[in-house]
């Protein structure tokens, strides 16, 4: 069950990039640590299913729940998963399967079950407690960068620390990429100022006009981002937001970017 859900290949990207464990004490020393991947196997069972941490059946992964919760908080902070995708989307570069030149930006809206940090009253929902998923995907689809926010934050607010969240992306000789040079949107995003600090950083934005009819063809390219949210939303965990927690639900949302880049990755062999 644990290579199932942690498969070798991504245990190997994975592994050198955990935090150092504290040396256990030579007298009382309790017991011994969970597996990291038998957790992580534990805390993609729950990405997978949506079931609740206390929930998790021993069996898939040898530890409880609980403990899979608490080694998702610490790789978390460590911002463990960021760097795994990173690193996938290096290999990823290497093997031309990324468009860079490219990259598109949308949000989703999920229900929140629980109110509580980077929750609000959804727009799209009767102002039910919700929370928003902001994405930006290179010009495929592959994600780059996701944030969090409450459910009726605009989307303009969150198109500058997206663009500032793609990490810079090597894979080849030369300078790492940091930038595309187009950018694509919704009216949602249409805000002269904004569009000035894009181009500021050397991206054309891309951004359909409000007030004015639709016709512009940007639908044949921002129709991957929409993919890319479909990727995300298959695994139950995401769907819902249940956690309290803002950082704990970013970091499950962050794995689902890892699995979906690592699914890339060995399709690409």
């Amino acid at each position: 069950m644990i290579e199932e859900l942690v498969p070798d290949e991504l245990w190997q990207r994975v592994e050198p990039l955990l935090p150092a464990r504290a040396p256990r004490r030579n007298r009382y020393p309790g017991r011994l640590p969970v597996d990291d991947r038998a957790a992580l196997a534990g805390i993609v069972f729950v990405l997978n299913t949506g079931i609740a941490w206390r929930e998790l059946p021993h069996a898939v992964a040898s530890c409880s729940g609980v403990t899979c919760w608490r080694r998702l908080r610490d790789w978390t902070e460590a911002a463990v998963f960021a760097a795994v995708q990173a690193l996938l989307l290096d290999q990823l570069r290497a093997l031309d399967r990324l468009d860079l030149d490219t990259a598109v930006v949308d949000s989703s809206h999920v229900r929140a079950l629980k109110r509580a940090a980077a929750t609000g009253p959804s727009p799209v929902d009767r102002a039910r407690p919700g929370s928003k998923h902001h994405l930006i995907t290179e010009g495929t689809g592959i994600p780059l960068a996701v944030t969090v926010t409450v459910g009726n934050r605009h989307d303009v607010t969150q198109l500058l620390p997206l663009v500032n969240a793609i990490p810079a992306i090597g894979g080849k000789p030369g300078r790492a990429r940091r930038r595309p040079r187009w950018l694509y949107g919704d009216r949602g995003y249409d805000y002269d100022p904004h569009r000035r600090s894009v181009r500021e950083k050397g991206i054309t934005p891309r951004i359909a006009r409000r007030n004015t009819a639709h016709g512009s063809r940007l639908g044949t390219v921002c129709w991957v981002v929409e993919r890319a949210f479909a990727w995300l939303h298959q695994y139950k965990r995401l769907r819902t937001r249940y956690e309290r927690r803002a950082d704990i639900h970013h970091g499950l949302l962050q794995l689902g970017c890892v699995l979906i880049c690592h699914r890339q990755l060995t399709r690409s062999f």
